[in-house]
């Protein structure tokens, strides 16, 4: 982003050169934060019922009294369209908390759709994870100056321009990282749920398009996600950006400022040229709403979230974590339990968990990546050795194949994008007995559980629970491979196969698809290394 708001200026003599990385590097080495600032804390605009969002979800919100609703986005390009009417809608705040924010086309349409809400007076709060921020401060500079937003950034790095250092001297702090992914507007109307800011979460790429799960929601759980909002916003591992990097004064404001502007409507320019944003940017939430036009499911709902102190309590320590209290809601199951989750690495008490709900009646059911459609090859590494115990338990298991959104194309089950796009799954959705459904960020995983901040909807909803098992059920064996154990006929030995759907035909694999032999000494290679609590 900031390559093109500002001009660079190249050294002239290497020796010149030579001396700053030196410097720069001994700089990195011992650089610290600097004291953090003593502000009174804001919290989420009140009152909001007089807004546009607020009256049009009124009356519906009168019929159905302590109840939400939720609007499930499946496709990407619902997701982004409803990103964009809630930043072109909002009247009074916009609160926006990502993961990854990335400066590609849907990033910077959505930034500007943010800063064109700031011009109309909205209050907009900004909070971004530092880990994928490297080099944009001076664009954030630009963005901060506007009166009506403020940018923070979560657990940053001391060093503003070499982070490489970071990392050795100081690995534990920067090693925690917040996860969250919410937008609310006017303290009225939010979503929640695993996609982050970039094309490939949008299904805006032609190469890769990462299969996920979002929630539109109304009512009594957006008090909850905007509580959780203002924890992060107020909390001590939060930093200002105007404390990190130099505020932007005068001319060099007022330059910066202006090539953000242009840069961003550019962004917004090329995209609408695009066949994707045709229906994309004229999509309107409210009209949607009103006309009825999405599905809509109500019920009781609960936040879960880790508190953002997780980060400055040892991981061991679970007393902010929100990982026992999704634990609690997967453990009521009486009969059957749903996990989909792109990285599943369950460890040794996981493992028990899981194999000691089959023994009492739970039929588990786990999709997750297969190894040519997962984005994180160590993952894979840390998850394929645990397929053979949890088969034996009688999980039954699922592999999304990169293959998935041809297959739909060619049974004309979906409307998504076209067969040359690579499926990786990137949804954290976990359904019990068919009524209870968390939708968020938290992955099975070591990472989300003891390192990561979290968060996500449990929503009481059979109805909802109903529409989503049903399209997963489906397409499942058009999209996934079932893993099983079964006796191969030329060895005579029980093995791990890949039963899968192809041209209307059940096929099976015998060695594990898309994995080379090169592949399966790299994976041999990620098993070796004590790296299983940092996936």
């Amino acid at each position: 982003m900031e390559a093109r708001f500002v001009s660079h200026v190249a050294w002239r003599r290497p020796a010149g050169r030579a001396l700053v990385a030196t410097v720069a590097m001994l700089g990195a080495a011992c650089a610290s934060l600097p004291p953090h600032p003593a502000e009174p804390p804001t919290v989420a605009r009140q009152g909001t019922a007089d807004t546009v969002i607020g009256r049009t979800l009124a009356p519906r919100l009168a019929q159905h009294p302590g109840q939400s609703v939720f609007y499930p986005l499946t496709a990407g390009a619902d997701a982004f369209a409803m990103r964009l009417a809630l930043a072109h809608t909002a009247q009074r705040s916009l609160d926006v908390q990502y993961y990854i924010f990335d400066a590609d086309n849907t990033g910077l349409t959505l930034l500007a759709a943010i800063l064109d809400a700031a011009d109309r007076g909205v209050r907009v709060r900004l909070l971004l994870d530092d880990l994928h921020m490297a080099g944009q401060d001076k664009a954030l500079a630009a963005i901060d100056a506007h009166p009506n937003i403020e940018v923070r950034l979560f657990n940053p790095f001391a060093n503003r321009r070499v982070r490489l250092f970071e990392f050795a001297t100081d690995f534990r702090r920067v090693d925690r990282r917040m996860h969250n992914k919410s937008m609310t507007a006017d303290n009225q109307l939010t979503v929640v749920g695993g996609r982050n800011v970039g094309d490939e979460y949008y299904g805006a790429r032609a190469d890769v398009d990462f299969s996920d799960l979002d929630l539109l929601a109304a009512g009594p759980v957006v008090a909850q996600v905007s509580a959780v909002f203002d924890d992060y916003w107020n909390s001590e591992a939060t930093w200002p950006l105007a404390s990190l990097a130099k505020p932007l004064e005068g001319e060099e404001a007022r330059t910066l400022q202006q090539n953000a502007r242009q840069y961003l409507d550019d962004a917004v320019v090329r995209l609408k040229a695009t066949p994707y944003a045709r229906s994309v940017l004229e999509s309107g939430v409210l009209q949607a709403i009103q006309q009825e036009s999405l599905p809509s499911f109500w019920g009781q709902a609960t936040v879960i979230a880790d508190r953002a102190a997780k980060v400055q309590q040892p991981p061991e320590d679970d007393a902010t974590h929100a990982i026992p209290k999704l634990a609690k809601v997967l453990d009521s199951a009486q009969h059957d339990l749903t996990l989909v989750s792109p990285y599943f690495v369950p460890g040794e008490a996981a493992m028990e968990w899981l194999t000691g709900l089959q023994a009492r009646g739970v039929q588990v059911r786990i999709l997750t990546n297969a190894f040519g459609a997962t984005d994180v090859k160590a993952v894979h590494a840390g998850y394929a050795p645990k397929r053979e115990a949890l088969l034996k338990a009688g999980v039954v298991l699922y592999e999304l194949k990169p293959s998935a959104y041809a297959e739909l194309a060619k049974e004309k089950k979906s409307k998504g994008p076209g067969g040359s796009s690579r499926a990786s799954l990137h949804a954290k959705t976990y359904m019990v007995d068919r009524h209870l459904l968390f939708i968020g960020s938290l992955n099975l995983d070591p990472r989300s559980a003891r390192l990561n901040t979290e968060m996500g909807i449990v929503v009481d909803s059979a109805a909802l629970c109903d529409m989503l098992g049903k399209s997963i059920d489906d397409a499942l064996l058009d999209v996934a491979y079932q893993v099983v154990l079964e006796t191969n006929p030329d060895t005579g030995r029980e093995e791990i196969a890949w039963v899968t759907r192809e041209d209307g035909v059940l096929r099976t694999y015998r060695s594990e698809p898309d994995m080379s032999g090169w592949n399966k000494v790299e994976q041999g290679f990620l098993r070796l290394l004590p790296v299983e609590s940092e996936l």
